[in-house]
């Protein structure tokens, strides 16, 4: 069945560094957009980033833009964020989605000192 899985989340400190892995199985990988979204405890879902299905074009969410960056590795069947610079405001539970097929459970990304 389809399946998004993410992985990488944890407790960083302000100005440090994740790299979130989402794999993905199930479906065509190579065909799909695919997206990060993220949700803040007592906020709406929000858009972070999305890549196009060969990885040619990217577009990021102005409040992570030039920090996070999204790619792809279709031989993997795995989407990925890499998160510099990360703020306490980045805290939130992270989702992966392949566009109008499926999300993943999430991944906690908390940033704190």
């Amino acid at each position: 069945q389809v399946q998004l899985v993410e992985s990488g989340g944890g407790l960083v400190q302000p100005g440090g560094s994740l790299r979130l892995s989402c794999a993905a199985s199930g479906f065509t990988f190579s065909d799909y957009m695919m997206r990060w979204y993220r949700q803040a405890p007592g906020k709406e879902r929000e858009w972070v980033a999305h890549i196009n299905a060969s990885g040619g074009s990217t577009n990021y969410a102005a409040s992570v833009k030039g920090r996070f960056t999204i790619s792809r590795d279709n031989a993997k069947n795995t989407v990925y964020l890499q998160m510099n610079s990360l703020k306490p405001e980045d805290t939130a539970l992270y989702y992966c989605n392949a566009v109008a097929l499926a999300w993943g459970q999430g991944t906690q990304v908390t940033v704190s000192s």
